[in-house]
């Protein structure tokens, strides 16, 4: 009952951030996956470290500049929307990350005992999985339709519906084991039955009451994109799991895991989300 409880408050609690963060302004937008973006890249880490006793021996300066680099990319993305003095903080990110793109394979080349091309190559793949997502997602915030707060928080609904039906119809009539191998829980029936339902969902919605928002088609291929692309995002990060030997990437959520755990489907849904917006629905 204690642990129901906990779980209960700190998702409350979670709900809360979100919701504040997304609808607040664009400010508090931005820094709200600015702050999950640079949690889940030190999960990130701490997962690369078990999986491959290699990557432990990086120097904290690569670690840190990676961490610096990735904050840059996520400021680029800004644009002209947010400025300090007559500065935009887009020109800022911009030359940042450069700089430190640049430095970064320099300095492990030059002061590295025991260069290695492959921890190189972990930290830019940690940049195109968690950072660039996410920057996207800001871009389309600061970018897109209006209002700018309506399609990231439909994907995270959608993605929410997508892995609640999934569980209850799995739970129900779920039979056949669908990626045993990753995720021993999840079935097809499970599965493809949350898929349909988050559709249909937002076809429901989409048809009566949200029109005046959006088209039924842009409903509908949000919703799919959300619930396929979930899907695979939430396989890839129980994949990176398991290798490492670990139940969750962190603990900053009591019950719930860590960042990546609580984004990992948004992480795959988001770019995918932003190529649709961008020339199918801004086209």
């Amino acid at each position: 009952m204690k642990t129901f409880f906990t779980r209960t408050a700190s998702a409350l609690v979670f709900v809360a951030v979100m919701l504040g963060g997304i609808l607040w302004s664009p400010f508090t937008f931005f820094l709200l996956f600015f702050l999950i973006s640079f949690f889940a890249l030190q999960e990130y880490f701490k997962l690369l470290r078990l999986i491959d006793t290699d990557y432990a021996t990086v120097p904290s300066w690569h670690k840190w500049g990676v961490m610096v680099a990735g904050c840059a990319i996520m400021l680029a993305f800004t644009g002209e929307n947010f400025k300090i003095g007559e500065i935009a903080t887009g020109f800022i990110g911009w030359w940042v990350a450069v700089i430190f793109l640049l430095v970064l394979p320099l300095g492990e080349i030059l002061l590295s005992r025991d260069f290695s091309l492959k921890n190189i190559g972990y930290s830019a793949l940690g940049i195109l999985y968690i950072i660039i997502p996410f920057s996207l997602l800001v871009n389309i915030r600061l970018n897109a339709i209006d209002p700018g707060w309506l399609i990231p928080l439909l994907l995270l609904a959608f993605i929410w519906i997508n892995d609640t039906m999934a569980y209850i119809v799995g739970s129900l009539i779920g039979r056949t084991p669908f990626f045993p191998s990753i995720s021993p829980k999840k079935t097809i029936e499970g599965t493809v039955g949350g898929m349909i339902l988050a559709v249909a969902a937002a076809g429901v919605y989409g048809f009566y009451w949200g029109q005046e928002y959006l088209s039924l088609q842009h409903w509908l291929a949000l919703a799919g994109i959300a619930a396929i692309f979930g899907t695979i995002g939430d396989l890839l990060e129980s994949k990176l799991k398991r290798m490492a030997g670990v139940k969750d990437s962190g603990h900053i959520m009591p019950g719930h895991g860590g960042f990546l755990d609580r984004f990992d489907s948004l992480l795959l849904a988001a770019p995918f989300a932003w190529i649709y917006v961008h020339f199918f629905m801004m086209g």
